[in-house]
């Protein structure tokens, strides 16, 4: 881990003035230099502990409503954008495109280093949607950060979806052959806009973001960066081995036929919710898996009246299962007490 990381100055982000942003320069790889980008919004009231949040697929941070929920309750609330996303995007990159999912472990240990070392905080919740609920739990088990005090996992990618047979082990061979001599192939997808379009304020849904930086189609995916994602899968379901508490958050169900504006505001269209659950226990020796009725792939971007509900899963868990120090007894400790699995 980096001791002295390399960061910009603090300055204004496109969310407002009250939230901060840096940048990490990170090392190049073959298309050239490499950034990550930091996001920050201070709690009116702080309370020493912190979240760091991981972004999913074709994403970036924009979830300010998430954000102050976090630092309603006192946490110092940071977010990365990873390299090749949102703010971290530059022009001579392929959007999202990495070989290994551990590649984004630098920004994440850069990210780390600031909130724990520099900035003092000594019980940090970490945080990851989809794809970044994914790549959040590799690094925990690598690195094994003694501040890691909690995770909260929303919609986390944790299988393939989608037919029997691309989770087969002819796949698994295809992939990884095709992945090794042709990485930068594009994977012939169909992916309507109905998810993008519930979802941005000038297509009928609530919120505003950048269309550049999480467009309406999605992104293309390449075969490299599906085995690299596939390799996660893989040491996934083989255990990781997180000590501290994880609550997993999907909606209850998914839908994958015919999509409609209703369909696409109460399911999650993108992954399969019974995948997530089957493979939550996988994380570690402490998960609790909850499905939120009526939510969809990003939870926290439901109905109000679904996210209200979701915010109280979060609260009443976190409550119980990851107070601040003193705040519970040695109960918290023991992977036997609570709810143990998916």
């Amino acid at each position: 881990m980096l001791l002295e990381p390399p960061l910009t100055g603090l300055q204004g982000d496109v969310l407002g003035p009250e939230y901060g942003v840096e940048t990490f320069s990170l090392p190049p790889d073959s298309e050239g230099p490499v950034v990550a980008t930091l996001v920050t919004l201070p709690p009116a009231r702080p309370n020493g502990r912190a979240v760091l949040h991981v972004h999913g697929f074709a994403d970036y941070f924009f979830h300010t409503e998430y954000a102050r929920w976090w630092a309603d309750r006192g946490y110092t609330f940071y977010a990365l954008d990873l390299r090749k996303y949102g703010r971290s995007l530059r022009e001579h990159q392929t959007p999202h495109y990495v070989s290994d999912l551990s590649e984004y472990f630098a920004e994440i240990d850069l990210a780390w280093w600031r909130i724990t070392q520099r900035d003092g905080h000594r019980e940090v919740v970490g945080s990851g949607h989809s794809t970044g609920g994914l790549t959040l739990p590799l690094w925990a088990h690598e690195r094994r950060p003694d501040e890691l005090t909690a995770l909260v996992l929303n919609s986390p990618w944790f299988d393939m979806q989608g037919a029997a047979w691309l989770r087969s082990a002819a796949a698994r061979v295809a992939i990884e052959r095709i992945g090794t001599r042709r990485p930068m192939q594009a994977i012939p997808r169909r992916v309507d806009d109905v998810y993008g379009r519930s979802l941005h304020r000038e297509h009928g849904g609530e919120w505003d973001y950048d269309l550049d930086w999480k467009p309406l189609h999605s992104r293309p995916i390449y075969v490299g960066w599906l085995r690299a994602v596939r390799r996660g899968h893989a040491q996934l379901h083989a255990g990781l081995d997180i000590a501290c508490p994880t609550l997993v958050l999907s909606s209850a169900r998914s839908h994958f036929g015919e999509q409609t504006e209703e369909s696409a505001a109460t399911h999650d269209i993108v992954l399969d919710v019974e995948q997530i659950r089957r493979w939550a226990s996988s994380v570690g020796r402490h998960v609790t898996s909850v499905a939120v009725e009526g939510a969809i792939h990003d939870v926290v971007l439901s109905r109000p009246e679904v996210r209200a509900a979701a915010y109280d899963v979060i609260g009443t868990w976190l409550d119980a299962w990851a107070p601040a120090s003193g705040e519970q007894g040695d109960e918290r400790d023991d992977p036997d007490e609570g709810d143990d699995g998916s």
